[in-house]
C-alpha cells in the first residue's frame, strides 16, 4: 500500500503545479518520500522539454515593480491557465522580476544570461517548466524611467493573475504628478494606445492611413476639392485611435490625456504595455 495520503497528494502539487497522476505517480516510486517525489518529478520533467519546445504558450501572467525612478515589467508564459494561476509558477514569474530588477537588464537576451546561482536564468525557467510539466517561457522585459513612474497591473479574471501590465513615467514630481501618472496608467490599460507621441508613429505608417483615406473618400464619391480635409481628418481620428497623448481620456472623454497631464503639471516620457499572449 502506498505510503501516503490524499493530502500528500494535494500538498505536493501546491509545491510543484504537477498533475495529479504525475504527483501520484512520482510519490508511489519515492514509496512516499516528498522530497524524492520532488526531484522524480523534476527528471522526468526535464526528459520531456524538448517535446514541449513547439508548443504554444498563450497563458501566463505580467508582473511589474517600481524601484525608486526605475519601473521594471516582464512577461512570463505558460501553456494553461491551470499552472498560471499555481503558485510555484508565481514564484516563477516573481523570481524573474526580481532578477530583472536587481540585474539591471533591458532586453530579455540579458535578462536570460543573468547568472542565478551557478546558472542562466534561462536554464533555470527550463527547469520550473519541468516541475510544472508545461512549457514556460520569459517572452519579454520592459524597462522605463522617469521622475515619477507607475506601475499598474490588470486583473481580467478574478481566478488568474494579472494579463494586463503597465508602465507609465512622467516629468514631474509629487502627489499631483503621482495622481496622474496612476489614472494614465489605468487609462491605458484599458484603451491599449500602441505609441505615447504623434512623433513616435513610423511615416510609412501615417503614410499608408493618408493614402487609405483619400482612397476610401474617392471611393464613397466625396468631392474632389473636400478632399484633403478630408483626409486629413481621418488621419487626425488614426492618431486618437493609436497615440496615448491623443486619446481620449478614459475617466473624462472630454479631455484627451495630454490635457489630463497639462492641467497636473507633467509632461509624459515612457509607456510600456503587455497583455499576456499579445
Amino acid at each position: 500500500m502506498a505510503n501516503y495520503t490524499a493530502a500528500d497528494i494535494k500538498a505536493l502539487r501546491e509545491r510543484t503545479g504537477a498533475g495529479m497522476m504525475d504527483v501520484k505517480k512520482a510519490l508511489d516510486e519515492a514509496n512516499g518520500d516528498a522530497e524524492k517525489a520532488i526531484e522524480i518529478i523534476r527528471i522526468k520533467g526535464l526528459k520531456g522539454a524538448t517535446k514541449r519546445e513547439g508548443r504554444a504558450t498563450a497563458e501566463g501572467l505580467v508582473a511589474a515593480k517600481v524601484t525608486g525612478n526605475v519601473g521594471v515589467m516582464v512577461e512570463v508564459n505558460c501553456e494553461t491557465d491551470f499552472v498560471a494561476k499555481a503558485d510555484k509558477f508565481i514564484q516563477l514569474a516573481d523570481k524573474v522580476l526580481a532578477v530583472a530588477v536587481e540585474s539591471g537588464a533591458a532586453d530579455l537576451e540579458t535578462l536570460l544570461a543573468v547568472d542565478v546561482d551557478g546558472k542562466p536564468l534561462s536554464e533555470v525557467v527550463v527547469e520550473e517548466g519541468a516541475v510544472l510539466g508545461e512549457k514556460v517561457a520569459v517572452r519579454r522585459i520592459a524597462r522605463i524611467e522617469g521622475a515619477t513612474v507607475d506601475a499598474y497591473l490588470h486583473k481580467t479574471s478574478k481566478d488568474l493573475p494579472a494579463q494586463v501590465g503597465v508602465l507609465f513615467a512622467v516629468e514631474g514630481e509629487g502627489e499631483a504628478a503621482a495622481t496622474a501618472a496612476h489614472d494614465v496608467a489605468v487609462h491605458v490599460a484599458a484603451m491599449a494606445p500602441n505609441y505615447l507621441t504623434r512623433e513616435d508613429v513610423p511615416a510609412e505608417l501615417v503614410e499608408s492611413e493618408r493614402r487609405i483615406a483619400e482612397e476610401t473618400a474617392k471611393a464613397e464619391g466625396k468631392p474632389e476639392a473636400a478632399l484633403p480635409k478630408i483626409v486629413e481628418g481621418r488621419v487626425t481620428g488614426f492618431y486618437k485611435g493609436e497615440v496615448l497623448l491623443d486619446q481620449a481620456f478614459a475617466k473624462d472623454s472630454k479631455k484627451t490625456v495630454a490635457q489630463v497631464l497639462e492641467e497636473a503639471g507633467v509632461k509624459a516620457t515612457a509607456v510600456a504595455r503587455f497583455r499576456v499572449g499579445n
